[in-house]
């Protein structure tokens, strides 16, 4: 079973771009055929899916967010990244990396609080 740690910083600023990294022991993004996803739980709501890369690098977004959200493969085989553009307070949530499998089962990382204030 993959372990998924999740990193960046803990604090933005409105209007900045937020970046995150999964980092996914024991596994490459790149293995047929699972798809790894970017799952943001908002304080007091349940998880939302932002988005996915797929083992091919095609990516997929969610319609609401499909301007300001970008996921690419991490600089290493075993990272996944996220940018998200513009936020705003409503951004903030704990941000979870995870992955599924073709059969729709999938594995989650502990995921990292990311807090939009002034």
């Amino acid at each position: 079973q993959p372990q998924f740690v999740e990193s960046g910083p803990g604090l933005a600023k409105p209007s900045q771009t937020l970046s995150l990294t999964c980092t996914v022991s024991g596994g490459s993004i790149t293995t047929h055929y699972y798809y790894w996803r970017w799952l943001p739980q908002p304080p007091g709501k349940g998880l939302e899916c932002m988005g996915a890369i797929a083992y091919s690098g095609s990516t997929y977004y969610s319609t609401s967010l499909k301007s300001r959200t970008s996921i690419s493969r991490g600089a290493s085989k075993n990272q996944f990244t996220l940018q998200l553009s513009s936020v705003t307070p409503e951004d903030t949530a704990v941000y979870y990396c995870a992955r599924r499998d073709v059969l729709g089962l999938s594995s989650w990382g502990q995921g990292t609080q990311v807090t939009v204030s002034s």
